[in-house]
């Protein structure tokens, strides 16, 4: 800890040099002398390392009060400690309100002088080992950290890719809507931001949009590709697409994307009014989410041809779903959505007709 100690001492009487030298000798410190005020400034400049000053408050050229406060006002230096010696007790109150560290009274005495010197600088080695000791932790830190935000964002990637590659297993179930799932994804955000909903949990509604369907993964062939009206007991059976989808993703409270799909899979065919499905929640009972979906869902829906149905004119589409306001649609979503139903139909048409139709499992995983 007493390893290459500096310590200036300054006095503009060679006599009080010495005398210092001579107590100071068994640190064996590298002692620098500076005879007046300016010359202790310039001591410091040379050696801003300095663990420790011992000066005369008298000096010619800069009075020790000037270099006090010059030292402590310094945002290089202020932690160097600074030790006054004087005579007159009445200035120990000032040089302390000023920032001195300690002071010496006239004559010395040996073994406080010592002593004095001696704490003034273990407290300085101190608070250097600990200024170092911080800068390296400090250093760890932004490491670890720099490394923990790297595996979050893979790990919120990873999620976002499972999403995609889920939701494009179930559409390849339903090849005539190769492009629904941009849609639903690109459409849901879009009103979620209009919506006000916060910028972060539309990114987690963009993906887990894409999850909405997953699934008919369970749905046989024959109900899910009939070209024609479902007989009563294949719609029962339909309408199960929910509950599975709720059921492949359960369990995954920890991952936003999986978890917000699951409640869209769960409730994006449940109904404003309560008469929806699976379990008939109504009003603010449905999810956000799964509000925004089922209205997005059936826009899509209505204006693209299906292997059952013709594909409906814009017109024709709003309509049927104005219908629904209050109904199967939060009023106020949808009346949001009507605001800007041009935005929606172009984006809609735009994805569409950049889509190239789905024809072989290979070509839906590239």
């Amino acid at each position: 800890m007493f390893e290459n100690v500096k310590v200036i001492l300054a006095d503009d009487d060679p006599l009080n040099l010495d005398m210092l030298e001579t107590m100071l000798q068994q640190f064996e410190c590298t002692l620098i002398k500076a005879g007046n005020g300016q010359e202790v400034i310039d001591a410091i400049s040379a050696h801003p390392q300095v663990d420790l000053v011992v000066m005369d408050l008298n000096m010619p050229v800069l009075h020790g009060y000037d270099v006090l406060r010059r030292i402590k006002q310094d945002v290089h230096w202020h932690d160097i400690p600074v030790v006054v010696v004087t005579a007159d007790s009445k200035e120990v109150a000032n040089v302390l309100e000023l920032g001195a560290n300690d002071f010496l009274g006239k004559p010395f005495n040996l073994c406080e002088t010592r002593h004095r010197v001696m704490n003034q600088i273990r407290n300085k080695r101190l608070a250097d080992f600990a200024k170092d000791t911080n800068a390296v932790l400090e250093v760890e830190v932004a490491k670890r950290t720099a490394a923990l935000q790297q595996a979050l964002a893979k790990a919120i990637q990873t999620e976002y890719e499972i999403s995609l590659r889920l939701g494009r297993a179930a559409e390849f179930r339903d090849q005539e809507t190769g492009s629904h799932l941009k849609c639903i994804s690109q459409l849901s955000k879009r009103l979620g931001q209009l919506a006000g909903i916060p910028g972060d949990q539309c990114d987690i509604l963009y993906f887990a949009s894409l999850l909405h369907d997953v699934g008919k993964i369970g749905i046989p062939d024959s109900i899910l590709l009939k070209p024609g009206k479902l007989a009563p007991e294949e719609f029962a059976t339909m309408k199960e697409h929910t509950v599975i989808g709720g059921k492949i993703m359960s369990g995954a409270r920890d991952y936003p994307v999986i978890e917000a799909g699951r409640v869209i899979a769960l409730q994006h065919h449940e109904k404003w009014d309560g008469t929806g499905y699976p379990y008939g929640l109504k009003g603010d009972e449905i999810h956000i989410f799964a509000r925004v979906v089922s209205i997005v869902d059936v826009f899509d829906a209505l204006l693209t041809e299906r292997v059952y149905k013709r594909a409906f004119s814009i017109e024709e589409s709003m309509g049927i779903m104005m219908d629904e306001t209050g109904k199967a649609f939060d009023p106020q979503l949808l009346e949001l959505f009507f605001k800007h139903v041009e935005e929606f139909h172009a984006l809609q048409q735009t994805i569409h007709a950049d889509t190239l139709p789905i024809t072989s499992i290979t070509e839906m995983i590239r």
